[in-house]
C-alpha cells in the first residue's frame, strides 16, 4: 500500500486538502480523529488521563474535555511530554490497523506530527500543505477561536516551516485560490495512482 503522509503547520488548511483527496476516493487516515478514538469514554487512555492531570479534564458526559487540556499541554512541556507517551503508541498501533485495511489505490495519512513523531516512517512520501505563519495565525483564530499566544504556542511546539519544507516530497501552496488548490491535488493524484500502480507492478 502506497502512503501518503500529509501535514503541515495549524491552520495551514491540511483538512481542506485532505477532503479533495477524498472527493477523488481516496481513503485518509486522520490521526487527529484516531487520537479522539483513543481516549473515547471507556477507553483505558481516558481513565489514565483522569488519574493523572484530575477529574476537572473530564466533562459532565464524561468524555474529554479538549479545551483545557489544550492549554494545559501547551503551557506545561513535562506534562505535554507524559501525555505523548501515554497516546503516541496507542495512535501508530491503531493507524497500522487502518492502512492495513485501506482499499483505495493509495492512501493519506494526515498527521499534523507527521514528521515530530515515528508517523512519517509509515509513509513513502511525505506531502507538505504549506503557508506562512501570518495565515495560520488568522486561520487557526477563526477556526479554534483561540487566542494568538495559545496558536504561537502550538506553531512554536511544531517543526519549523523551513525544516518541514526540507524534508517534503511534494508541496502544495494554500495561499492560492481553491481552484488552484483542487487543480494541484488532481496532478498529484494522477501521480499517486502511477506511483501505487508501478509499486504493484514490481512486488
Amino acid at each position: 500500500m502506497l502512503v501518503i503522509g500529509l501535514t503541515g503547520g495549524i491552520g495551514s488548511g491540511k483538512t481542506t486538502v485532505a477532503k479533495l483527496f477524498a472527493e477523488l476516493g481516496i481513503t485518509l487516515i486522520d490521526t487527529d480523529l484516531l487520537a479522539r478514538e483513543v481516549v473515547e469514554p471507556g477507553q483505558p487512555a481516558l481513565d489514565s488521563i483522569a488519574q493523572h492531570l484530575g477529574q476537572q479534564f473530564i466533562d459532565n458526559n464524561g468524555r474529554l474535555n479538549r479545551e483545557l487540556l489544550r492549554i494545559e499541554i501547551f503551557s506545561n512541556q513535562k506534562e505535554k511530554e507524559w501525555l505523548e507517551t501515554l497516546l503516541h503508541p496507542l495512535i501508530a498501533e491503531l493507524t497500522v490497523t487502518r492502512i492495513d485495511q485501506c482499499t483505495s489505490p493509495y492512501c493519506i495519512l494526515v498527521s499534523p506530527l507527521l514528521l515530530e513523531t515515528e508517523q512519517y516512517k509509515l509513509a513513502q512520501r511525505v506531502l507538505i500543505v504549506d503557508v506562512c505563519e501570518k495565515t495560520q495565525i488568522e486561520r487557526a483564530r477563526q477556526r479554534d477561536q483561540s487566542n494568538s499566544s495559545t496558536i504561537e504556542s502550538i506553531i512554536n511546539s511544531q517543526m519549523g516551516r523551513q525544516d518541514r519544507l526540507s524534508k517534503a516530497d511534494d508541496v502544495i501552496n494554500n495561499e492560492q485560490t481553491l481552484d488552484v488548490v483542487k487543480l494541484r491535488v488532481a496532478s498529484l493524484h494522477t501521480k499517486y495512482i502511477e506511483m501505487a500502480q508501478s509499486e504493484k507492478e514490481t512486488t
